[in-house]
């Protein structure tokens, strides 16, 4: 027995730093695909690995030829199957917040929360766009420039039913709508309840690939949600807009 440990070498402080480092991507990969299509895939991965290791073991010779050939073009199947994921992570890794502070929402939770109780009385559509960490210029681009302070008013003015602002997002960075009536991806996935409208496909979908924080009022019944991280939360009143967008990292 200590013959076998002392062939064991000595670890050093680099093998110390491997080791966190791959931990960290480790976590940051299972939080990135945690509750999302991409979680399901990597279980459907695992059983198609598993299958594998069985057909060698039961000596289940065409299904083992079959997922070794499989198995042996992975790489290509991963970038296809994950695309939407790694061009998410790659977005994240050269994301400004390396060089500059994260907005802080909370900031003008209030401001939003009066405006969405107001949008949501009167049963106006609306769609709010918080930028953070992820640059949103390509958005920013297919609309209407605006650059002007957050306020109550200014977002019930460019939502208001007649506005030619009115159809489209309203994009916030900071403290500044920067542009309104800007175009969204609408989300791809199948799971999403067809009892929504665009608006709530639009901010799931932007949410999807980035880290903003979408506000929505509904146009039918004037409900109020925040999209986040691909996840939609509906049915808020002023306060819980407030608390939500103030639990939001600064």
């Amino acid at each position: 027995m200590h013959g076998f440990i002392s062939v064991i070498p000595e670890p050093r402080w680099q093998d110390v730093l491997d080791i966190l480092i791959v931990a960290y991507v480790i976590y940051r990969i299972a939080l990135l695909i945690r509750a999302t299509r991409t979680a399901q895939m990597v279980i459907g991965l695992g059983i198609v690995a598993g299958a594998f290791v069985g057909s060698q073991m039961l000596g289940l010779f065409t299904l083992n030829w079959l997922l070794n050939n499989f198995f042996g073009s992975l790489i290509v199947i991963l970038v296809v199957i994950f695309q939407a994921d790694i061009r998410r992570a790659l977005t994240g890794l050269g994301a400004r917040s390396f060089f500059t502070a994260r907005t802080n929402v909370a900031n003008v939770a209030q401001e939003l929360a009066a405006a969405a109780a107001w949008l949501s009385a009167r049963r106006i559509g609306a769609l709010i766009v918080l930028e953070q960490e992820v640059g949103l210029q390509e958005f920013v681009e297919t609309g209407r420039m605006i650059d002007g302070r957050v306020s109550p008013e200014l977002l019930e003015t460019i939502f208001m039913r007649g506005s030619p602002l009115h159809d489209g997002a309203a994009i916030i960075k900071g403290d500044r709508v920067v542009a309104a009536a800007c175009l969204l991806p609408l989300s791809a996935n199948p799971n999403v309840s067809l009892a929504l409208g665009t608006r709530h496909r639009a901010a799931i979908g932007l949410t999807e690939d980035n880290d903003a924080v979408v506000l929505v009022v509904s146009e039918e019944d004037g409900t109020v949600s925040i999209a986040r991280n691909g996840q939609l939360r509906r049915g808020l009143d002023a306060n819980a807009v407030v608390e939500t967008l103030q639990e939001l990292p600064a």
